[in-house]
């Protein structure tokens, strides 16, 4: 009997999944345990794995397709084994236990050769509305006739070709290779975007002096073990946090023309990966003393760089750092992560000579780089908010109390 390939749950709030990748074509032989696919959620990518021996011998969704959480994208089984649908009970069964919402239309047994509702995969959809294409007019070489992104692409080539000439002017060194964006990186081409259009965002920078925090750091890593030995970023995310709760403004969101102000700081913490950016959440940063909250970021990171991370865990931030200190990077613009009003941006220390009086010492500056939604808050208090930021950096002894 043919084993199925399910659109798995990643979190408590995954209701569907997006398939980005078929690793294993049509009629492939698998392993237990091999990768088959890769789907995404609207955070994460997650590898689909056989869940035993035999072939690939059917595939159910289309790269691009958008579909519910407990739902089949696939079929593992015997060579010339044939897939015999579930019952519409037993599939509703399975749609409950998942918990999933309709997305896609679930095949149905064939009672008739006319086609009275259109099927249409949602990412298709999306597409044929942008271009303005008739979906009634597009033949689906999906599943049961369902239209799918290709078939959409298809059509709006047909309506837009390009023809030889327009290809033959283009010079040698400007050809280029198209590479689909899809996953992870299609989620953040959208967020950020998305951030951009909706938000009035605005960056303001300075400095703030760490000598004396890094000096404390230095000789706690001299006495503590590894696992406890704070970093940079520990120090920047309590100092963040206690200038949020005395800033209460930067920890909100405009939505429907309203400022929602958050009760509780759940802190993003951006990891960089190959693949993308990932901003694990650390719920209820407030609560936390330096030594927990560096415990839990190193614990967040470590499950980001391992893919071990799920979507729970990547939702629900109210406030966003970010550094690029560690590629050389000094000051930059960090975009805002929807729909936060605020995001920290942490570049590179160096070292600098400074006048004390009449004598030139050598000092340890960081740079800061505050992005804000201008919608929310005005330029002065969140000036206000980054200096007192670098107040508590600069008196590193606050932040240990």
């Amino acid at each position: 009997m043919s084993l199925e390939l399910i659109m798995p749950k990643l979190g408590m709030s995954m209701e569907e999944g997006t398939l980005v990748e078929w690793v294993k074509e049509k009629g492939a032989p698998v392993k237990k345990g091999e990768t088959v696919a890769v789907i995404s959620s609207d955070k994460i990518e997650k590898d689909i794995e056989s869940p035993g021996d035999g072939y690939l011998i059917e595939m159910t969704a289309e790269l691009n397709d958008v579909v519910p959480v407990g739902k089949p994208i696939g079929y593992i089984g015997e060579e010339s084994e044939q897939v015999i649908q579930q019952s519409s009970e037993s599939s509703e069964v399975r749609e409950e236990t998942a918990t999933s919402v309709e997305v896609l239309d679930r095949p149905e047994p064939i009672v008739s050769k006319k086609r009275n509702k259109i099927r249409i995969s949602p990412a298709a959809k999306k597409l044929a509305n942008k271009v303005g294409l008739n979906v009634e007019e597009l033949n689906g070489t999906g599943p049961n006739g369902r239209v799918t992104r290709a078939d959409v692409e298809k059509a709006i080539q047909k309506k837009d070709p390009v023809t030889p000439k327009q290809t033959e002017d283009i010079p040698e060194e400007k050809k280029s290779r198209a590479v689909k964006v899809t996953g992870m990186r299609k989620v953040i081409a959208d967020r950020m975007y998305d951030s951009l259009q909706n938000s009035a965002q605005l960056t303001i920078t300075m400095k703030a002096d760490v000598t004396n925090l890094m000096e404390i750091r230095k000789q706690a890593k001299s006495q503590l073990d590894e696992g406890h030995r704070l970093s940079v970023t520990d120090f920047i995310a309590k100092a963040a946090v206690q200038a949020l709760c005395d800033h209460p403004q930067m920890n909100s969101c405009f939505v429907n023309d309203e400022i929602q102000l958050y009760e509780k700081i759940h802190l993003g913490v951006a990891v960089a990966l190959k693949k993308g950016l990932m901003v694990p959440v650390i719920r209820n940063a407030n609560t936390m003393a330096l030594g927990e909250l560096s415990k839990e970021i190193k614990s967040v990171g470590k499950l980001a760089k391992e893919g071990q991370l799920d979507n729970d865990q990547l939702i629900g931030s109210t406030f966003t750092i970010t550094s690029l200190g560690n590629y050389g990077v000094e000051f930059f613009t960090p975009v805002l992560n929807p729909p936060e009003s605020g995001i920290l941006g942490v570049g590179k220390a160096e070292e600098v000579p400074e006048f004390e009086g009449e004598n030139v010492v050598k000092r340890t500056k960081i740079p800061l780089s505050l992005t804000f939604d201008h919608r929310v808050i005005d330029g002065a208090p969140a000036a206000q908010f980054l200096s007192d930021v670098r107040r508590l950096l600069e008196a590193p002894f606050r932040l240990l109390i």
